[in-house]
């Protein structure tokens, strides 16, 4: 009996159909990773296709890598044109998915929380840390007036843009793209709500955040907040004939800030003649700018201050991290000589 030619040649067509089947699985589709959970492949300006495959075979099987190899020898341009970027490979991605992702620059962005932090130079180390831009040339552009006037600040005011949430962000960010969101996240953050109760109270968005940053500084008693911003507010708006134009802040964090000591426990009298635009004895209203990235519940503890009488504070003898207010000076020395005495006896210097 004779067989028919499509019987004949079928089954060995189907067979090999069935062979490259499986191979194209195993090769292109089947996991890349060996890891079981998601992995983050960061690829940056200096990569080649070297180094992307290097990078790779840290976590990838051998068979995957080899069907990865293959697709970059035979698809597109896309040695001679990396993309950049922080990619998610998933326990299930196989190397046609990887590089599909890596070809197209389908990266997965970071969260970036921008910290609370006290000067510009700890702001950008932190940020070079978990973005690809360099923090030496984001420092640079933070401290470039004329960059700084381009989004509505001056070199001590620029870090009022940084409102310290988290956000998604590319990895690979541009630094000007950088600037331009966080400044879309400003303006998105101070609301209608917000900007009226700043202007209420009569201060700038600037004005708030400097503010805040010293209330932080006093303390991190969330529920005290609104009161010791209250208390500076009395003084900022205080008139009499030896204070025309506003009482002096006094504020003891603006001198640490000044001298660049933040460890400092005590304050003492030589530490006032600092000549600094930030020593709030020696020059009337706010500082030039904010001495920390506040946070937002020190920024909403100035826009929801507590107004009462109170012109004076000290810290108490108790060390609990509250303080004694008072209305009269002569209130407040006595208040300070009971924490003074706190601080003798316990040898604090």
């Amino acid at each position: 009996m004779k067989l028919n030619n499509s019987n004949r040649y079928g089954t060995p067509i189907a067979i090999c159909l069935g062979i490259i089947l499986i191979l194209g699985y195993y090769y292109f589709f089947s996991s890349l990773s060996t890891k079981s959970e998601t992995t983050y492949l960061y690829i940056d300006e200096d990569d080649n296709i070297d180094s992307v495959y290097t990078k790779l075979d840290r976590i990838a099987n051998k068979h995957a890598m080899t069907g990865f190899r293959t697709l970059v020898r035979h698809c597109c341009s896309y040695s001679e044109n990396i993309k950049t970027g922080r990619y998610a490979i998933e326990p299930s991605n196989g190397a046609f998915t990887v590089f599909r992702h890596l070809k197209n620059g389908m990266q997965t962005p970071i969260n970036l929380t921008i910290p609370s932090v006290r000067t510009l130079d700890r702001l950008t180390e932190e940020i070079g840390k978990r973005l690809m831009m360099d923090g030496d040339e984001l420092l640079d552009s933070l401290t470039n007036e004329k960059n700084c006037t381009k989004y509505g600040y001056d070199t001590a005011s620029v870090i009022c843009m940084f409102i310290p949430n988290t956000y998604d962000i590319y990895w690979n960010i541009s630094i000007g793209k950088f600037f331009d969101r966080m400044q879309k996240e400003s303006n998105k953050f101070w609301n209608e709500e917000r900007t009226q109760k700043a202007k209420a109270l009569g201060l700038t968005k600037t004005d708030v955040i400097t503010l805040a940053s010293i209330v932080e500084e006093e303390t991190a008693n969330d529920s005290e907040k609104p009161m010791i911003a209250g208390m500076y507010y009395n003084r900022l708006k205080f008139r009499n004939a030896e204070y025309p134009k506003g009482m002096p802040l006094q504020a003891d964090p603006t001198i640490k800030f000044a001298l660049k000591q933040f460890e400092l426990k005590r304050i003492y009298h030589n530490m006032l003649n600092i000549n600094s635009p930030y020593n709030t004895y020696r020059y009337e209203g706010l500082p030039p700018g904010p001495i920390r990235i506040p946070t937002v519940v020190g920024i909403d503890a100035v826009l929801n201050l507590v107004h009462h009488p109170y012109l004076y504070m000290c810290a108490k003898e108790d060390f609990s991290g509250t303080h004694n207010f008072a209305r009269t000076y002569q209130e407040h020395l006595q208040n300070a000589a009971r924490y003074s005495k706190a601080l003798n006896d316990r040898g604090i210097k």
